[in-house]
């Protein structure tokens, strides 16, 4: 089950559909997605009935997201708003799913039912009991969400009007929680936090991947790596507060002034006006680039000529622009925290502690200042990158880490927990 799976979207839909699709590699796979999805499956060549069903859930679906879009008082912003206000609508999406593919599943026709997406651990989920008292393992996951706002950037989470997080641990006291976890019989954890998340009696059947990979087909390129100055580095990422591009440029300053580095920065957002008058200000008009938002090719392109990603955003989920960066050969820098720490290691990147604002601007400071004085320690951390992405986090590899998972169910193992770390 992928409700949201999209493979012209991006963030969770395409997560969504990119998992279930590598699945299609190690199993015989029937996707049940939402109807939305439905023309873009068709043009990526699935044949509807027999490699995937689009259930109509839009009669609630609909309406709620277009109460969430007013709720969350702006476009791009209140993502817990969205996120809660849209959930109350997926217990539908299950309700047909179990309508139509019920009856197959108590006869046993399916060895097992997996829900890819939603992501957020909120949504519950009707069918897991439903299924156990059928005797068809009910696996869910990756789950990832609800990263805390790290201290001294409140005023970053009221920009982004992020007033419902106050209260998101509410969910936990849902009606369902229990239930949903009792009757899985594994549960993948995207990261950490999420893993934390987990009641301790539950953590046997509990196991941490990351939701994020890459497809080396759309990431082809390789990074140059001279090992010498100046250096290029991008930004990646919509343009508010926590993602940290006003402080990559702050950070960066000395450096955008000497001509020892340019910056590229990709993506747009309420914050970008400010960056803007930012940069202009500083006299560094000349090093650093504003490029929009682009078109996926279009941003390999444009982040395969830097040598480092520059992006110490405070609270990332996932990081799959970290994997993307590092797939072409891009050395990450980032704030170690959530999802991209648990990314990236020392052979693979550059981690700044978690701190204040202008703790991290320091940091980051120092941190682009000691490369700069020795640009060849980056050929190595490049190379290791590049290979741990391509071994351990495509979408292939994360299909057949999920296989394990499922024979282990199927088996009545325990699962397994040498899952692949960063390298």
């Amino acid at each position: 089950m992928a409700e949201a799976a999209n493979p012209e979207w991006v963030s969770v839909p395409l997560v969504g559909w990119s998992l279930a699709n590598a699945l299609r590699e190690v199993a015989d796979i029937h996707i049940v997605t939402q109807i939305r999805n439905r023309d873009a499956f068709l043009r990526a060549g699935l044949v509807e009935g027999r490699e995937f069903t689009a259930i109509d859930s839009e009669k609630l679906a609909a309406p709620l997201w277009q109460l969430a879009e007013r709720l969350s008082m702006g476009k791009g912003v209140g993502w817990t708003m969205k996120t809660a206000v849209t959930t109350l609508g997926y217990g539908y999406f299950e309700r047909l799913v179990w309508r139509r593919f019920g009856a197959a599943i108590r006869a046993g026709e399916y060895d097992i039912v997996h829900r890819v997406t939603p992501l957020t651990p909120t949504a519950n989920s009707l069918i897991a009991a439903r299924c156990k008292a059928a005797g068809v393992p009910f696996v869910m996951g990756p789950l990832n969400g609800g990263v805390p706002w790290p201290k001294g950037f409140d005023a970053e989470r009221r920009r982004e009007k992020e007033w419902l997080s106050y209260i998101r641990g509410a969910y936990k006291a849902l009606p369902g929680r229990g239930a949903t976890l009792s009757a899985a019989s594994a549960i993948i954890c995207g990261s950490e936090h999420t893993l934390s998340e987990i009641p301790a009696r539950h953590r046997g059947k509990t196991i941490w991947l990351p939701e994020n990979a890459i497809d080396p087909a759309r990431f082809a390129l390789t990074a140059p790596q001279p090992g010498q100055l100046p250096l290029r580095g991008c930004f990646i990422g919509r343009l508010v507060p926590y993602k940290g591009a006003d402080m990559a440029i702050e950070a960066a300053l000395p450096l955008l002034r000497s001509g020892a580095l340019s910056l590229d920065i990709i993506g747009d957002g309420p914050q970008a006006e400010a960056l803007r008058d930012l940069v202009a200000r500083e006299g560094v008009t000349d090093a650093v680039r504003f490029h929009g938002w682009l078109a996926h090719l279009e941003v390999q392109k444009v982040a395969a000529q830097a040598q480092l990603l520059v992006f110490p955003s405070v609270r990332e989920f996932g990081g799959g622009v970290v994997l993307e960066a590092m797939a072409l050969g891009v050395v990450p820098v980032i704030v170690d925290y959530a999802g991209p720490g648990e990314l990236v290691s020392e052979a693979t990147g550059l981690r700044i502690p978690l701190g204040s604002r202008d703790e991290i601007v320091a940091g980051l400071r120092a941190q682009l200042e000691a490369i700069a004085a020795d640009p060849s320690v980056l050929q190595a951390m490049a190379g290791q990158a590049r290979a741990s992405v391509r071994q351990d986090f495509t979408w292939s590899a994360k299909a057949a880490q999920v296989e394990r998972i499922w024979r282990a169910v199927l088996a009545g193992a325990p699962l397994p927990q040498e899952l692949p770390r960063p390298a």
